[in-house]
């Protein structure tokens, strides 16, 4: 799968693909997929960044939404227990998934590229049995379960940029 953080693209039709792929997966699987959730969700595709969930609240609050945190909360873990975001544990941030129509829904290993400039996270999926913790879990008869890999550095666009 390519990345796709850092890519140009049709960001109203990845936004459009990304909703009407989570609202078929949850009608599929009989998840509610509140009000909340969805909006959430758009906010986290719209941004293509990792965002906390204070950082969501404002959003909520400017569309007549609950702007809580508990709600936010809840939305994220829905949203990360089904496939449709990733939590960023470097960041404590969330990011929603860039491709979960690639993989249904379940598990991957995805890899997270970090700007440290813009905030702007691209996701590749990297493989776990190809990984070196896949060979060293292997050696020491460990089984993976899941990996997730989280590297910071600069984007395209800002390791161009002239130094501030």
């Amino acid at each position: 799968m390519p990345a796709l953080g850092f890519e140009h693209h049709d960001h109203g039709a990845c936004i459009d693909n990304a909703m009407r792929a989570a609202t078929e997966r949850c009608a599929a699987q009989g998840l509610q997929f509140t009000p909340a959730r969805r909006r959430v969700l758009e906010i986290l595709l719209k941004e293509h960044k990792a965002m906390g969930a204070y950082d969501i609240l404002p959003h909520l609050a400017d569309d007549g939404m609950s702007a809580q945190p508990p709600v936010a909360y809840r939305a994220l873990d829905f949203l990360v227990s089904n496939g449709l975001a990733h939590k960023i544990e470097r960041l404590n941030a969330y990011v929603a998934c860039a491709d979960p129509a690639a993989h249904g829904g379940g598990a991957h290993s995805p890899a997270f590229l970090i700007c440290r400039t813009c905030g702007a996270v691209e996701e590749a999926l990297a493989e776990a049995d190809a990984s070196l913790v896949g060979a060293a879990a292997q050696r020491a008869g460990f089984t993976v379960e899941r990996v997730v890999i989280e590297a910071e550095g600069l984007c395209p666009l800002c390791a161009k940029a002239p130094p501030a």
